[in-house]
């Protein structure tokens, strides 16, 4: 398929330079900016023969001598039409009409959005989210039908789940593919880092384009099936003047929920109501209780103080654009000693050479990160901790600070909570992140075949991660070692690279009515691992240190090509294949082949007063995916050596043991089919736009950590294919502006998508007793997990109990349904129940200017979530108050509100699995524009960020990732100044 591709390109080349006689070039562009058209059309009035322009708005095209006009045309621009001379330069500037159509990426290319025949939406710079943004998928979350952006917690720079149409993988990676100015990039991140994306600041990001069908995803075959989003970032403009800015923010959070734990006076009041002070062993343990009033949560959070400086220069010297970028981001988190602070800096070269025939694209983009890391357990033990004991104590040989001992000798006790302002002082963790992502492409359009271009794009993506944990010994009651004196004192260090090379021609050519655009390449990636470890006590004791390396690498080769095919410019055909081969699977099964095709029709397209344009869509393809995390070689025989407690004795000496590890010879590619129709639309003179998706998605041969029978394959589990999954979704989004004024404008856009995701397959063959695989661990005993995998049911499905409830509405703790029947009440009567992912998800944008003020919100919605409520059921009974070995404990109201005395009536019960559909504003925004105040520009702004939850959940959060509410990072509410300026 590849070679005929080639073939048929080039002959079509070949007869093109028969035909034409002369060569015409130039720019095409925007007479008020002076930035190039990028997509507009060059015809030759008269005849089929026709281009586009490229990036930069420059053209070039073969002409026949009888060639009198050539006509410009851009959608949303008025057509120019130019008189030939004996120049063979022309340089047009079309002038503005009412509306500027939008050219997105599609993958090694780009075409008009009334052209595109796969589901792909584009974002730019101006509808981006405001606020105190540090990590780049801030900027997109609720932008996107069908893309839900989930912060994991609220930590200074930290990344997010991205998950488009919902997940359709089990093991293997839900992730999209990330591609950074023509560069696919590791998802992973790297040890000591928190994104895996902050390599790029968020002030030089474009675009994001979102491919989510599989028509429109599978030129990127490998790594596709979850999407893709393609990032550009901002460049120069030739021959504009330089152009000096500056944008910087400070900004003040702070953590407005708290969890319901007891306060020190309702703490007290359980006390004494659960223990007989006049009982000689009961008294004891009120005596445990201190005199302070110690709100700990208070006690562990802060206001945390945030700053971002950002200065780009911008231009154009003789034929290099250019634009140039530093960065330094300083932030707080709002949990005591959490630190980030980033320095970055970008580069953007886009020089044209030999009349614009050879366009270069350099692109550098570097960043240092310097991270102090807070001690999460700090989160969960300010809710143990007792609220009437003090901070510090005088007394305490374990650094002043309060500490539960064992009565017998004093040392710390490892049974009981540990002062949460003891793990966040005394822990110096440390890290330092380098990363710099570079590329080169060049673009040659051939000189005497200029309808053919060849390009050539090489990329190296390096980052290394380096860190230290220090805890003194001795001290620190969490890290003390009663032989050894204790304390922690570990290093670590990762580097991971990531080369390319890709090359491909792309062959554009008018024929009459008829249309072709025609590229085929050829794709070369390397993935190289390299990351050691010490884990040791402050002593350095043999018996307490650990040390390893595990260096890995992997490889992908793909050959691809597309057609796109339009007639009459109404009929438009995409045809997309791609061969990609993984180092990751056996050589038998290593190649995987990923075909799509799309076709769109443009049933209605005018410029009248009510329907301007209706275009029909529909799309069918293959996308794959062979990321199984870290495991780099799954189909091979591996050893690793055995834990220092499993040295097998000779004599005097002990041996470490070497042990067999399973694995999976056969393992393949996971394979992703999706069909999609859509229908595009605008009115009331495109007024108002948006569009309708309907889509199926079927998973076959899903990649599947499942058991193994005991005794074969060497260990529990293993990584196979198994199991198919589907889905099933809507789509919609609406562009509106209601307002459109000389003094006002106001612009609306909501979207929303609903999608239902289901297990039909998770064994070789048809096992009806089969009820899947068990995940979602949580507190509440060793090995405990509350979610299933199973056939018939969404992923991580609730697997729990049927709470039994008495006549007053409370639970009968200990009381569940007999689901099956028999006489006992055991695992066998656990059900599916709800699971974490929405049905329904919403984004809504709105901006209103009147005059020199704007103003701005963002927000998300989400319904039909159900979250796993884990802190009421670990600290949720009244039991928990007092520990045998003689400290004391907080618990939850929920303990005192349900009455419940044991943890075993809480752990399985669905009465803990609670609805979390929300609402939230993402940030609401005021500014106001100075004229000819400072420079060019002068804006100055105010962001409120995270200043609205509605929700029925009782939990901190309801915005719970794997739907399973732990200790988590508060998201905090933000107040943010900032100013952009130009000059």
């Amino acid at each position: 398929m590849l070679k005929l591709l080639l073939s048929a390109a080039l002959a079509l080349a070949v007869l093109s330079s028969i035909i034409g006689q002369r060569t015409i070039h130039g720019t095409v562009k925007d007479p008020q900016t002076g930035e190039g058209l990028i997509g507009a059309n060059v015809v030759v009035k008269g005849t089929g023969l026709g281009t586009v322009t490229d990036f930069d708005g420059s053209y070039s095209i073969m002409i026949p001598d009888t060639a009198r006009v050539l006509a410009f045309s851009y959608t949303g621009y008025s057509t120019v039409e130019v008189q030939i001379s004996d120049s063979d330069v022309i340089d047009v500037a079309l002038g503005q009409g009412k509306l500027l159509e939008e050219v997105v990426l599609i993958g090694y290319g780009t075409v008009k959005r009334v052209d595109a025949t796969g589901s792909v939406q584009s974002v730019s710079s101006k509808d981006f989210n405001q606020g105190s943004i540090t990590a780049p998928q801030e900027l997109l979350a609720g932008k996107v039908a069908g893309v839900v952006i989930t912060a994991p917690d609220g930590s200074p720079g930290a990344g997010a789940r991205i998950r488009i149409r919902g997940e359709s993988s089990i093991s293997a990676s839900n992730d999209p593919l990330i591609v950074i100015d023509g560069v696919p990039v590791d998802n992973g991140g790297i040890a000591g880092g928190r994104n895996a994306l902050n390599v790029i600041n968020p002030n030089d990001i474009e675009t994001f384009t979102v491919l989510k069908d599989a028509s429109a995803a599978a030129i990127y075959g490998n790594r596709a099936s979850a999407g893709v989003i393609l990032i550009t970032t901002k460049k120069g403009t030739l021959g504009k003047k330089l152009t000096l800015g500056y944008n910087g923010n400070i900004s003040s959070g702070q953590a407005e929920n708290q969890v319901d734990a007891l306060n020190a006076d309702a703490y007290r009041a359980l006390m004494y109501s659960r223990f007989d002070s006049t009982d000689t062993d009961e008294a004891k343990i009120l005596a445990l209780m201190g005199d302070a009033n110690t709100n700990w949560q208070d006690e562990i959070y802060q206001t945390a103080i945030g700053t971002d400086h950002n200065l780009y220069a911008s231009g154009g010297i003789g034929i290099v654009p250019y634009r140039v970028s530093l960065g330094y981001t300083n932030k707080e988190g709002i949990l005591k000693t959490d630190h980030f602070e980033k320095f970055s800096a970008a580069v953007n070269l886009t020089p044209g050479f030999f009349d614009n025939t050879l366009q270069v694209n350099a692109h550098l983009k570097s960043s240092f990160t310097n991270n102090q890391f807070a001690d999460r357990g700090a989160i969960g033990n300010a809710l143990n901790f007792d609220p009437t004991q003090s901070v510090r104590d005088t007394l305490s040989p374990y650094a002043g600070f309060t500490t539960w001992t064992n009565a017998q000798n004093g040392l710390p006790n490892s049974l009981g909570p540990t002062n949460p302002i003891a793990l966040l002082e005394l822990r110096d963790d440390q890290s330092h992140e380098t990363r710099y992502l570079t590329n080169l492409s060049v673009d040659y359009r051939i000189p005497f075949l200029t309808d053919l271009r060849a390009n050539l794009n090489l990329a190296y993506d390096y980052a290394h991660g380096e860190g230290t944990v220090e805890v003194p010994d001795s001290i620190a009651a969490f890290a003390f070692n009663s032989v050894t004196g204790g304390g922690v004192h570990n290093e670590y260090s990762q580097t991971k690279k990531n080369s390319l090379l890709e090359f491909y021609l792309n062959y554009k050519r008018y024929f009459g009515e008829h249309s072709v655009d025609l590229m085929a390449g050829y794709s070369w990636q390397h993935f190289e691992l390299d990351n050691s470890f010490i884990n040791s006590d402050v002593a350095g004791t043999p018996a307490q240190t650990t040390q390893g390396a595990d260096p890995a690498e992997y490889f992908l080769l793909s050959e691809y090509a597309r057609l796109n095919y339009g007639f009459k410019d109404r009929y438009l055909l995409t045809l997309t294949v791609r061969r990609d081969g993984t180092s990751r699977f056996a050589p038998d099964n290593r190649w995987g082949l990923f075909p799509a095709a799309a076709l769109a029709v443009k049933v209605i397209e005018n410029d009248n007063n009510s329907f301007n344009n209706l275009k029909v869509r529909f799309g069918w393809g293959t996308t794959g995916q062979q990321d199984i995390g870290s495991d780099y070689y799954s189909y091979l025989a591996k050893y690793q050596l055995g834990n220092s407690n499993a040295q097998y004795q000779f004599g005097d000496e002990y041996v470490t043991t070497i042990r067999p590890n399973g694995y999976d010879e056969h393992i393949k590619w996971e394979e992703t089919q999706t069909l999609n129709l859509g229908f595009d639309f605008s009115i009331i003179n495109r007024r108002l736009s948006g569009s309708l998706d309907l889509y199926q998605r079927k998973t076959e041969d899903i990649l599947n950590r499942i058991p193994v029978p005991a005794g074969t394959n060497l260990t529990n589990f293993v990584t196979t294919n198994v199991g198919n999954m589907e889905s099933n979704g809507i789509e919609l989004a609406f562009n509106t502006t209601p307002v459109l004024t000389k003094k006002i404008t106001w612009d609306f856009s909501i979207n929303g998508a609903y999608n239902h995701n289901e297990i039909t397959k998770l064994t070789a063959t048809n096992d009806t007793t089969f009820q899947g695989v068990l995940t979602g661990g949580i507190a509440g005993g060793v090995g405990s997990n509350i979610q299933i995998f199973s056939v018939g049911y969404a992923p991580k499905s609730f697997f729990v109990y049927q709470q039994i409830y008495g006549e007053n509405g409370q639970i009968i703790e200990g009381s569940f349904a007999n689901l099956n029947g028999d006489t006992l009440i055991n695992s066998s009567d656990k059900y599916r129940y709800k699971k974490p992912a929405a049905d329904f998800s919403m984004g809504f944008t709105s901006r209103l200017a009147i005059g020199h003020f704007d103003f701005s919100f963002a927000g998300r919605a989400s319904f039909g979530n159900y979250v796993y409520n884990n802190i009421q059921t670990d600290m949720g009974y009244l039991n928990r108050l007092y520990g045998t070995s003689g400290v004391l404990w907080n618990v939850n109201q929920s303990a005192v509100d349900l009455n419940v005395v044991d943890q075993a009536s809480l752990t399985f019960s669905d009465h803990f699995v609670k609805e979390a559909g929300f609402m939230k504003l993402d940030h609401i925004t005021l500014g106001y524009n100075f004229d000819n105040l400072i420079g060019d520009f002068l804006r100055i702004y105010a962001t409120v960020q995270n200043p609205l939850v509605i929700t029925e959940y009782e939990g901190l959060d309801p915005e719970v990732p794997d739907g399973i509410d732990r200790n988590i990072y508060p998201r905090p509410r933000t107040v943010l100044f900032g100013v952009n300026v130009e000059f």
